[in-house]
C-alpha cells in the first residue's frame, strides 16, 4: 500500500525540523524516483558555497523519499547504515539529486526483508548543479526492516 503523495511530499520536506529549516524540496516523487532540490538560499558556508551538512543532507533524504514511494510503511521501515561523500567542486548555486530504484529491486527487497527481516541496498548518487555538473558522489547503504 504506498501513501497518498501529497503525505510523501510532506513527510520528506518537513517530518525531520533539520530538513525543512533547509528548505529541500522534492520536485518528483514516483515510485523508484525522485528528484530533490537543496536551495543555496540560507545553506551558505563562510566562503558562499554551499555547507557541507546541507549537501551530506542532500545525499542522504534520498533513500527515506524512495522509501516513501517504493515501499508499504506499514510493513517495513528504512535505516541508514553508512554514508559516505565525495566533494568534488564548491556547490555555489542550488543542488538536485536523483535517485532510482528499479521495480524487480524494490520486489526482490520487499521479499528479501519479509523472509529474512532485513535486506541491504546502496544508492550511488551525484548531486549536480543547475549546468548539470557534479558537485558531490554519494554512496549511501541503506537497510530496508520488516516490521
Amino acid at each position: 500500500m504506498h501513501m497518498p503523495l501529497a503525505l510523501v511530499r510532506q513527510l520528506t520536506e518537513e517530518q525531520i525540523a533539520f530538513v525543512k529549516r533547509s528548505g529541500l524540496k522534492a520536485e518528483v516523487l514516483e515510485i523508484g524516483h525522485v528528484r530533490l532540490l537543496m536551495p543555496i538560499a540560507d545553506n551558505q558556508n563562510h566562503i558562499g558555497s554551499m555547507y557541507a551538512g546541507a549537501l551530506f543532507t542532500l545525499a542522504e533524504i534520498p533513500g527515506g523519499a524512495l522509501f516513501l514511494t517504493s515501499f508499504d510503511a506499514q510493513r517495513f521501515y528504512p535505516i541508514i547504515k553508512e554514508m559516505n561523500l565525495r566533494f568534488r567542486r564548491p556547490a555555489t548555486g542550488d543542488i538536485r539529486v536523483e535517485a532510482r530504484l528499479g521495480a524487480e529491486q524494490i520486489q526482490r527487497l520487499q521479499k528479501q526483508a519479509t523472509e529474512e527481516g532485513k535486506a541491504e541496498y546502496v544508492l550511488e548518487l551525484q548531486l549536480t548543479d543547475d549546468s548539470g555538473e557534479v558537485v558531490v558522489e554519494s554512496r549511501g547503504l541503506y537497510q530496508l526492516r520488516a516490521r
